[in-house]
């Protein structure tokens, strides 16, 4: 590779976060002996692994202009309704899983279709309907847990393949194939024309409104497999699952390259921002700074990210 590729490369927004990665990484194996061990990176490539999950569902609906503020909730009543299917109905892991992530998929059908279809506003109604979830969470379980679940059940969030935990390969997994249909098929290009301009678009003959309802759906089945994921990891279907996770799959998406104009952005970037998150959050905790500091930190890195993104949108 020669020297003008390499600066091309660093040019783009995948390699301007990679070198700021690079240089956190950097400075948190300067400061603390314990970030660069085995089983720091462990804990914080399992950790990412969720967040990214939710974070590509969340990148393909910010591409077509959109956003999902349900993800967490969707999460966490995919995965009350599974674990609920495991302990009190005992059917079998191998079934209840596969439902659960429906369940999501299904919740972000009710979603795409109100936007899609009845054309209302993207905010409103996924901030709505996770507050319906959220509630529902709340009725079925009365803020208990569910207990009582299949061990075999846990393999999935606390098993590894060789030194791998079993939800990283699931996020590598996400990430090739997501990857591949936003790059090498209809449905992907439609993605990014769909966020450029819906009005040329329609013009072009793209169906817009299958588009969005489609990823939507994906948005959602990707939120119910990570919080099934986590149920497992956790052995036990808290109802705080997924609660905190609307803002993190926002950021890593937005700091991944992911323009909030739509049309612009990366699977590969978004991956790069969950790591960025999950390596800053746990650089918080190593250093020994107040766990009150780390919302400030983000939301900076947020406003800093976005101020980018406008500046590079001016230039273009």
């Amino acid at each position: 590779m020669n020297g003008n590729k390499l600066i091309g490369i660093f040019k783009t927004k995948e390699g301007s976060i990679f070198v700021g990665l690079t240089f956190l990484c950097i400075i948190l194996s300067i400061f603390t002996s314990t970030f660069l061990t085995v089983y720091n990176i462990g804990i914080v490539i399992r950790q990412v692994s969720f967040i990214a999950i939710v974070a590509i569902g969340q990148t393909l609906v910010l591409l077509t202009g959109g956003i999902d503020l349900s993800v967490g909730a969707i999460a966490g009543l995919s995965s009350i309704l599974g674990s609920m299917m495991m302990s009190n109905m005992g059917i079998s892991p191998l079934i209840s899983v596969p439902v659960a992530i429906i369940f999501g998929m299904m919740f972000g059908l009710v979603n795409g279709l109100l936007i899609a279809k009845m054309k209302l506003n993207a905010f409103i109604v996924t901030l709505a309907i996770g507050e319906v979830l959220s509630g529902l969470i709340l009725v079925i379980t009365r803020g208990y847990p569910v207990l009582n679940l299949p061990k075999s059940f846990t393999i999935i969030g606390q098993g590894m393949v060789g030194p791998v935990p079993i939800p990283v390969i699931f996020m590598i997994v996400v990430v090739l194939i997501m990857n591949f249909i936003l790059n090498s098929t209809p449905f992907g290009r439609n993605v990014y024309a769909t966020g450029g301009s819906r009005i040329a678009s329609v013009l072009a003959g793209i169906r817009v409104d299958s588009v969005i309802l489609r990823v939507y759906m994906l948005s959602g089945l990707f939120a119910g497999l990570s919080g099934i994921l986590m149920t497992s990891r956790m052995n036990a279907g808290q109802p705080t699952i997924g609660a905190t996770w609307v803002m993190p799959s926002v950021t890593a998406a937005i700091i991944g390259g992911t323009s909030l104009a739509g049309g612009e952005g990366t699977v590969w970037g978004t991956l790069i921002g969950a790591i960025f998150m999950g390596i800053l959050s746990n650089g918080i905790v190593l250093l020994n700074i107040s766990s009150y500091w780390e919302r400030v930190i983000i939301g900076i890195v947020v406003i800093f990210a976005v101020g980018i993104d406008f500046l590079r949108s001016r230039t273009r």
